[in-house]
């Protein structure tokens, strides 16, 4: 089964191929570690296509460390379809009604949402 999928593509500009590997900088140790791509794309990370993932070079006197990486598009899977239904059902849901206080013979204290407490 396929479904629909967001491809990440490699961070390089103008290059539309999808993404294979990610590259993290680690400034203290000077050190640049290309990796299998990353499950989620975070900050400060680069997404690489396989062209440029074996074309990659670092600054002069850093260390590249090149961990085990498989250069093919990774396939769509039924998971991601999924992923996407529950996401699409997720936003499409009503939100929780408030529920009722409960009376327990005391005065209640509301708060009403965007009034300054400071007055």
């Amino acid at each position: 089964m396929t479904g629909p999928r967001v491809k990440r593509l490699c961070s390089r500009t103008a290059c539309k191929s999808p993404a294979v590997a990610t590259l993290t900088y680690v400034h203290a140790d000077q050190t640049a570690v290309l990796g299998p791509l990353a499950t989620y794309a975070e900050p400060h990370t680069y997404d690489l296509c396989a062209d440029h993932t074996t074309r990659l070079t670092a600054p002069r006197g850093w260390t590249v460390v090149r961990l085990a990486i498989d250069l093919s598009e990774p396939e769509p899977t039924p998971d991601d379809l999924l992923a996407l239904a529950d996401a699409v059902r997720a936003a499409a849901a009503p939100p929780p009604a408030p529920a009722a206080p409960v009376s327990s013979g005391r005065p209640v204290l509301t708060v009403l949402p965007g009034l300054d407490p400071s007055r």
